[in-house]
């Protein structure tokens, strides 16, 4: 990580600021199903900071203590240093923040009818669906480094059946995740 980060203008703050805003209002399932969203922004389209650098600021986040989300803060940190963490996370917290407060005594009243229960049920398969493609985009820098392409495949289908197939925790997977990339397998 770099702790050079490139001066952005007040009209590119406020840009990340509304694509990190609406960003939030799709995380159905955390904001980790949106990375492919912040991928295309930030390194496709805007080149604000490399693919690696992306993973690996991902990465970083979610192994640190703490909540799911502050891979949102890290990026905006890697991309225009202090203001582009606050920018990130104030666009993807204020929105979920204020509709989940709103929709969540809503629901509350109307849990047991049945487009309550519809759309509950609807979300699991796109859930799941956002979760692959981030694990895809993810696992992508590595797959097509050829060094290490059989390693990460490993990991991903590792991974998938031990998810599938046994009731082991995540950090589990997480460890033998760690393990493969402390051994250079990954």
């Amino acid at each position: 990580m770099s702790l050079v980060h490139p001066v952005l203008s007040w009209a590119d703050l406020l840009g990340l600021f509304g694509h990190f805003l609406l960003l939030s209002l799709l995380a159905i399932g955390g904001a980790i199903t949106t990375a492919p969203g912040m991928h295309r922004f930030l390194v496709d389209q805007h080149h604000w900071i490399g693919d690696a650098q992306f993973t690996a600021s991902i990465a970083i986040a979610q192994a640190a203590p703490g909540p799911n989300v502050l891979f949102v803060a890290v990026l905006g940190w890697n991309v225009a240093g202090p203001l582009g963490a606050v920018a990130t996370m104030a666009g993807t917290l204020l929105p979920s923040t204020a509709l989940t407060l709103l929709v969540t005594r809503w629901g509350a009243r109307r849990r047991e009818t049945r487009g309550m229960r519809a759309f509950t049920t609807g979300l699991t398969p796109l859930t799941i669906g956002l979760l692959v493609a981030t694990g895809w985009l993810l696992a992508r820098p590595y797959v097509a480094d050829g060094t290490h392409a059989f390693g990460a495949l490993a990991v991903v289908a590792i991974s998938i059946a031990g998810m599938l197939k046994t009731r082991l925790s995540p950090m589990w997977l997480v460890g033998i995740g760690a393990v493969a990339g402390v051994l250079g397998w990954v």
